[in-house]
């Protein structure tokens, strides 16, 4: 019965897919991946790691504004693999999103192709492997969205730019890794940080007196970085889609999972500067290394490198906070991102949400509120769709943290589509935390120390916080997000540390209404893969 109903489905889907193809106006980017395994030696020592077309990092997405984005995804690895886009919003089409709870995984030897837009965002954003701990391999690369001609920035165009993809590194593949959490160790500190790949050695060349846009982002597993360039103030403009003031910095904090871009002016004798990554929060600390060579320089970079921040949490809680929307610059389309007064906005409901590592069943896992997640062989996203019973129960995670032991199970959050909700993320743990919401930016309105209570929204910034996907949690500390859940679907909220989001900490929030249209959410798109429970019987 299922399988008749699906072939219905599909035809009638498909017919609605070409329809939106053919009044689509927007350009159109293909390309074709094949995912394959390769020898690399990042760290001097030869490893297997995941390459894209046999690259390490994985290929570039240069993308415009509402470009639509066609990857054919080849899969030529061992096991099944996924792709998640970090950042990207996916409006109507949680579909696409390359998690494990809204789609099945591409099968080894086959290849399944995404699609989707780039609907109205600009900034710097990265993708990687969603399943295990594939990441820690490679298989990521950037993803930047440059602004339509038609939508001025609210800054000099910069004479060039340059993508920096930096993150921490081990040297034991992700198999391996992934064999240590099973059996109940924690991972240890990285064997070192990688600039674009390498430990040392990549080069950025510009002309002296230009200005130049440099896009950063933390494409790590576990471990903050501090970037920083050797006699040169940086100056901020934007994270991750939200235009900021242009602050000067003499160096800035990038958690796991988080994307900066600013600009750096060329403006002194031509000679070679070094650009420096440093792990943060760990002992010891870890350097990466690269250089900015004005053209024309036959001198060397000289030691020593310039100086970073030490342990210093408060610190970075500082800096984050400094970080403001550019209320008087235009977003993606052409309407004044200071017009969404979000800090009049009656909230809906709060989630006050607790990490903490535990026990259960005599192995280490990770729990929010109680609940480590474990994926079900069946998409949440596909059980929702197909009304299929058993997979998961709305709500089946409380709004704050319980009392009582942690315990193994699938945390699903249901939500109204356009409710207006708080989410708390409280660090139990001595450990910098991370956290991530697929297709949504959210506003980072506060970050304090020691245990949440309502009287710290007093401290909330309800003006101008910065709107953004991935916001970091401070060791024994909390952070406060608001967001506008107005993007239907079945979205991952995880911790970023991927380790622990192995092991548990992660949950969906389910955004609904009852209406049935393509205006509020694309139906299952004709490619869409079956597993589990959705296989015909």
């Amino acid at each position: 019965m299922r399988q008749t109903q699906f072939l219905h489905m599909f035809l009638v889907v498909s017919l609605a897919w070409l329809a939106f193809l053919a009044n689509a106006e927007d350009a159109y980017r293909y390309f074709t991946w094949t995912v394959t395994y390769g020898t690399i030696s990042p760290l001097g020592v030869p490893q297997q790691g995941i390459l894209i077309n046999g690259q390490f990092p994985g290929p570039p997405i240069e993308g415009v504004t509402n470009d639509n984005i066609v990857i054919d995804v080849i899969n030529k690895l061992d096991e099944p693999f996924l792709l998640t886009w970090n950042g990207i919003q996916l409006r109507k089409n949680s579909w696409q999103d390359g998690v494990l709870g809204t789609q099945c995984p591409i099968p080894p030897g086959t290849n399944w192709t995404y699609q989707f837009q780039l609907k109205d965002q600009i900034g710097t954003f990265m993708y990687f492997p969603s399943i295990g701990l594939q990441r820690a391999d490679g298989g990521f690369g950037a993803l930047n969205i440059a602004q339509r001609s038609v939508i001025p920035i609210p800054y000099p165009t910069p004479f060039g730019e340059f993508t920096l993809l930096v993150g921490d590194w081990y040297k034991s593949d992700h198999k391996a890794l992934q064999q240590s959490l099973d059996a109940g160790k924690p991972l240890p500190n990285p064997d070192g940080i990688l600039i674009n790949g390498r430990p040392n050695g990549f080069i950025f060349t510009g002309q002296g007196g230009q200005t130049y846009k440099f896009r950063v982002s933390n494409v790590g597993i576990a471990t903050s970085i501090n970037f920083r360039i050797q006699g040169h103030n940086i100056t901020l403009i934007e994270v991750e889609g939200c235009h900021t003031l242009q602050e000067e910095y003499e160096s800035l904090d990038v958690h796991v999972g988080q994307s900066v871009t600013v600009l750096v002016t060329l403006k002194w004798s031509p000679k070679d500067y070094f650009v420096v990554c440093s792990s943060r929060f760990t002992k010891p600390i870890f350097n990466a290394t690269a250089l900015l060579r004005y053209e024309g320089s036959n001198t060397p970079a000289s030691l020593p490198l310039p100086i970073g921040p030490t342990y210093q949490i408060h610190w970075s809680m500082k800096q984050a906070r400094t970080f403001r929307t550019n209320s008087t610059a235009n977003a993606a389309r052409p309407n004044p991102q200071g017009s969404y007064h979000y800090g009049t906005i009656q909230v809906a409901r709060t989630l006050i949400l607790a990490n903490t590592a535990t026990q259960i069943n005599g192995k280490l896992r990770y729990a929010v509120n109680g609940i480590a997640y474990n994926d079900p062989d069946t998409p949440l996203k596909l059980a929702d769709y197909f009304n299929i019973p058993g997979v998961f129960t709305l709500n089946s995670i409380q709004d704050t943290p319980p009392s009582g032991p942690a315990a193994l199970g699938t945390s699903v959050v249901g939500t109204t589509l356009h409710d207006f909700v708080e989410i708390i993320f409280q660090n139990t743990e001595k450990t910098m935390q991370s956290w991530h919401l697929d297709g949504y930016s959210f506003y980072a309105v506060g970050y304090g120390s020691g245990q949440w209570t309502s009287d710290k929204r007093k401290t909330y910034n309800l003006v101008d916080a910065v709107y953004r996907d991935t916001v970091q949690v401070y060791p024994l500390s909390w952070s406060a997000i608001l967001v506008s859940l107005d993007n239907k679907g079945m979205w991952n909220l995880r911790s970023a540390i991927w380790s622990k989001r192995y092991l548990g900490q992660q949950l969906y929030i389910r955004v609904w209404n009852s209406e049935k249209s393509l205006y509020t959410e694309y139906d299952a798109p004709p490619n869409v893969l079956l597993c589990g429970k959705a296989k015909s019987s």
